[in-house]
C-alpha cells in the first residue's frame, strides 16, 4: 500500500514539474516536452497533477486534442476506480 502511495506522489510530482518546465519552454521558445509524454504520465496515474497543472499554469488549456485526451484518461480512471471499489463492496 505504501509503495502505491509513494509511486503516486512521485509520479504526480514529476507531472507537475514537467508541465511547469513545458510552460517555461513555451515562453522562452525552447524545446518543448512532447504532449504524448504528458498524456502518458497522466495515464500512469498523474492525472490529478495534470489537471491541477493546467489550471495552475494556464497551460495546454486551448489545445483541444490534448484536452480531450486528458479528460478521456480521467474518465477512464474514474470508471476503473468505481468498478474496482464496487467489487470490494459486494
Amino acid at each position: 500500500m505504501w509503495n502505491a502511495i509513494l509511486y503516486l506522489w512521485v509520479l504526480n510530482g514529476l507531472t507537475v514539474a514537467l508541465f511547469a518546465w513545458d510552460k517555461l519552454c513555451a515562453r522562452w521558445n525552447r524545446g518543448r516536452v512532447p504532449e504524448h509524454l504528458l498524456l502518458w504520465l497522466s495515464a500512469l496515474g498523474g492525472s490529478p497533477a495534470a489537471l491541477l497543472s493546467r489550471w495552475l499554469f494556464q497551460h495546454k488549456t486551448r489545445k483541444q486534442p490534448f484536452g480531450r485526451w486528458l479528460w478521456s484518461i480521467v474518465l477512464f480512471q474514474i470508471t476503473a476506480l468505481v468498478i474496482l471499489l464496487g467489487k470490494d463492496l459486494l
